[in-house]
């Protein structure tokens, strides 16, 4: 209310802030004005010849938001983790973005930050490279409902075509970022990966996200980055040793687990995506076995018998 009516040249002042807000003491309205000085960096001077304040700079504007220590400290591990997650071109307006909060804390909060920050770090994994321009025509289509349309790489069918797409979502699954998004020539939902996005272009032409979509429903459709129309069972039994690891964590909202006698635990989902699974089971080699689907423990069958015919071909 002070900087609307300073800005109206309505000049208030301690008097005028008590009367409005039925104060007891203009003390109290003094305080406010400290407040704006010292802690907004708000350029208020009392003018003479008007009984009021006034700012000595007219371009100055009120921060929009206020933050906590604990929330700047977030916001800045964040800036840590999207620098690596997002491409280096990011950097440095997310750092002029966290600038412009600094400058509206105390000192002492700012070096905190620093100081946290430097015994922390992050390491990214294996992610694709992504164009950051498209992360924010993506973001900006979503908001506003554009269409778009893509030149995309199949890594699966090796080769790229032009798909007209109506932008839902940004999903960022293990540092890479998907464009969840309705395929008009699949007819049907799908999971873009943004880093196969060679062109793009936003289209004059708008849509509305269908109705009978749930963003919720839809993901746990899939394991990771891939869906199926159908989610099927999956049970999968580890080894004491392994399930130390497996029970820490929240693999699929799904999940369930069994423990076991020997120490070894028995996990059940019910997911989509096949492969994106028997790639995740994969890797825990002989510390885990498919029980179900009966689908999906041929396929670790005969993955197990082309690998022995690898390592014995190589052998000799």
């Amino acid at each position: 209310w002070i900087d609307q009516q300073i800005r109206m040249k309505r000049y208030p002042n301690a008097h005028t802030v008590m009367e409005h807000f039925e104060l007891r003491s203009e003390r109290v309205a003094y305080n406010d004005r400290i407040f704006m000085k010292n802690r907004l960096h708000a350029p208020i001077e009392y003018d003479k010849t008007n009984s009021g304040w006034y700012y000595e700079n007219p371009n100055y504007f009120l921060p929009s938001i206020f933050l906590t220590k604990k929330e700047v400290t977030a916001f800045f591990l964040g800036e840590e983790i999207l620098k690596r997650y997002m491409g280096t071109t990011f950097e440095q307006p997310i750092r002029n973005a966290l600038n412009k909060i600094m400058q509206y804390l105390p000192e002492y909060v700012a070096y905190d930050i620093q100081s946290e920050a430097s015994s922390i770090a992050f390491t990214g994994g294996a992610t694709v490279d992504v164009d950051p321009s498209l992360l924010l025509e993506l973001n900006q289509a979503i908001q506003s409902k554009y269409q778009m349309e893509i030149l995309y790489y199949s890594a699966s069918q090796g080769k790229t075509s032009t798909r007209v797409v109506d932008p839902y979502y940004l999903h960022n699954i293990r540092g890479d970022w998907y464009l969840i998004a309705y395929c008009h020539n699949r007819e049907a939902v799908r999971d873009f990966l943004a880093g196969r996005v060679r062109k793009w272009k936003l289209l004059p032409s708008t849509f509305n996200i269908s109705r009978n979509f749930s963003l919720d429903k839809y993901l746990q459709t899939g394991f990771m980055a891939e869906r199926a129309e159908e989610p099927v069972d999956i049970v999968i039994k580890f080894d004491e040793y392994q399930a130390r690891w497996i029970r820490e964590r929240q693999w699929h909202p799904s999940q369930k687990i069994k423990e076991l006698e020997s120490g070894g635990l028995i996990l059940r989902l019910k997911v989509g995506g096949l492969k994106e699974v028997k790639r995740w089971i994969m890797g825990y080699g002989s510390h885990a076995e498919v029980l179900e689907p009966e689908e999906l423990r041929l396929q670790f069958r005969e993955e197990a018998e082309k690998m022995r015919k690898i390592y014995e071909k190589n052998g000799e």
